[in-house]
């Protein structure tokens, strides 16, 4: 039997195949091997995508409520009761959902992965004097308390940018951008950044520090080969792995320091829904407050449970992640 028909036998591994397929391909079949990380894949799936499609899923408006029907218990016409308004609590907590969903996936694009992740780049490829500024920057502000940093960026700005958008609805004609909660997202935001790119450019640094020294990165410098393309070509796929563990681990984290900022009131203020108000609302003070709590538990437990889930789920996936993308682990 000749060396070919080896080759061609059926039997032979196809390595042209392992070869092809890429290593988010390799990482998810890893993944579905972890029960408990594609189970809780399965529910943020599933939280997030109800948020998404509110607008399908809702059966009133969020700000719609009804007198005659307050503090009404769960029926055919409200799965979850009404709240002390008679707004329909199911429809506000699919969009209470939809503003988590927002406000996560928009502090992690712009703080974690663009502010942290340049930066990170730029303070480990080049070191010296910009690595000195960024890290003491860093310093500074991871110094002060998360949340007081949080609060005080939230509380100082909002005014400002409220300001800035009213402005900008009377000179331009367009209207609607206050009540839909877009100077809200822009504030939340901002209040996150300190809490999400110190960590993610500390964790880049020490890579990209690493990867520098590398053979086939100095190979591409002496070919001439640009800055932008060694970071982007060569450098930045080998930082890919830890930086998704990182960010699913984040994401439960700026998820629930979003609901604590509306809980106190500075986060997404009303019509928009949100999480925090919902609990906010229904552990407010006074007798009303205690009437919530004792005969319509459902108006709290629905947002809580929801909040416990996000948060646990992330977590639970950030550990799953951790082992597929460990190669001691494999």
């Amino acid at each position: 039997m000749s060396l070919d028909s080896i080759n061609e036998s059926p039997s032979a591994p196809n390595t042209r195949s392992v070869r092809g397929r890429n290593q988010f391909s390799l990482a998810f079949s890893r993944l579905r091997r972890k029960r408990l990380g594609m189970i809780a894949l399965t529910v943020i799936a599933i939280i997030y995508l109800a948020g998404i499609f509110a607008p399908v899923l809702d059966t009133h408006g969020y700000s719609e409520t009804n007198l005659l029907k307050t503090q009404e218990g769960p029926d055919t016409e409200n799965f979850l009761g009404t709240d002390r308004l008679g707004r329909d609590t199911y429809t506000r907590l699919l969009w209470g959902i939809q503003t988590t969903v927002i406000v996560t996936v928009a502090s992690l694009l712009t703080g974690a992965l663009l502010l942290g992740l340049t930066l990170g780049l730029v303070a480990g490829y080049f070191r010296g004097t910009a690595d000195t500024i960024i890290a003491r920057v860093g310093e500074v502000v991871s110094a002060f308390p998360d949340i007081l940093l949080i609060i005080l960026l939230a509380a100082t700005v909002r005014p400002r940018i409220l300001d800035w958008t009213r402005s900008f609805e009377d000179s331009s004609g367009i209207t609607g951008l206050v009540s839909s909660g877009f100077v809200d997202f822009i504030v939340i935001g901002i209040a996150l950044l300190p809490l999400s790119w110190f960590g993610t450019m500390r964790l880049v640094r020490g890579q990209v520090l690493q990867l520098r020294e590398a053979d086939y990165v100095e190979a591409a410098r002496a070919m001439g080969t640009s800055t932008p393309r060694i970071l982007i070509r060569h450098i930045l796929p080998n930082i890919i792995s830890p930086l998704i563990v990182t960010v699913s681990f984040g994401m439960g984290a700026v998820a629930g320091t979003e609901i604590a900022l509306s809980f106190f009131g500075l986060g997404v203020q009303p019509p928009r829904p949100s999480l925090g108000i919902m609990i906010g609302e229904a552990t407010g003070r006074g007798s009303t407050a205690v009437s919530v709590l004792t005969q319509h538990p459902e108006q709290l437990l629905a947002p809580i449970a929801v909040v416990w889930l996000l948060i646990f789920a992330w977590n639970i996936l950030g550990d799953a992640l951790t082992d597929v993308f460990n190669p001691r682990s494999r």
